[in-house]
């Protein structure tokens, strides 16, 4: 599942480890007839623009056309949409299979315009952005990420990264939790990279090697393996 970024190599002191860095933007497109995307997220409320209307504010029970809002949280909100139960995130990403009958948590995701697959998730309970990049080989994320997660990289291994605006310095670090919709991950290793601002944070190979991944048409099913 290659996802075209710029690679660089990471030399740690001490040992010749190597991890793939990183960056592009994000527009994530929902599937289905009906199009529905969420620009705000409250208790029991949505900000919704379906099919490309003004924005509308629905409270938990409103119905607008084939669009019920059945509940909602700062963090997602569970629609019906064309009669298809789906939780979706704001930006319109949409996290399906927590509904779904399985005796392992399973999140899909469908791909943007480009072909890449973002999610709303967190690490250490705070919520973070994600690219999925099967080619990073641990969750990476920039210093200011790090910084409002709490994460005291510095604490970390310290290691060199070079990249292609020249070498980085990076530290390797040990996340407590990582989560993507009904998926948490405990003691999860991470890099931080001290001098990138990154506008999300790659869901890399110590998430993702854990779990089970199908990619069928246009969409990512990730299913946990153990």
């Amino acid at each position: 599942m290659a996802i075209g970024f710029m690679r660089g190599r990471v030399r740690w002191l001490g040992d010749g480890n190597a991890i793939a860095v990183l960056a592009l933007w994000l527009i994530c497109g929902v599937a289905g007839a009906t199009d529905v995307r969420v620009v705000g997220l409250f208790h029991d409320k949505a900000f919704v623009v379906v099919d490309g209307a003004k924005p509308r504010m629905m409270s938990a029970g409103q119905t607008l056309g084939a669009v019920r809002l059945i509940s909602a949280t700062s963090d997602a909100a569970v629609f019906e949409i064309d009669g298809k139960r789906r939780t979706l995130t704001t930006g319109g990403q949409v996290i399906i299979g927590s509904y779904a009958p399985s005796s392992k948590p399973t999140v899909t995701l469908n791909a943007d315009s480009g072909g890449h697959y973002y999610a709303d998730g967190s690490i250490n309970g705070i919520p973070i952005r994600f690219l999925v990049d099967t080619g990073a080989t641990m969750v990476s994320m920039g210093v200011s990420d790090a910084r409002r997660i709490g994460i005291n990289y510095l604490q970390g291994q310290r290691g060199i990264s070079n990249t292609a605006n020249g070498p980085a310095v990076v530290y390797r670090v040990k996340l407590n939790t990582v989560k993507v919709g009904s998926i948490t991950l405990n003691n999860v290793d991470g890099l931080v990279h001290e001098s990138a601002n990154m506008p999300f944070a790659l869901l890399g190979m110590s998430f993702l090697n854990r779990l089970d991944l199908k990619r069928e048409q246009e969409q990512l099913t990730m299913t946990l393996r153990y």
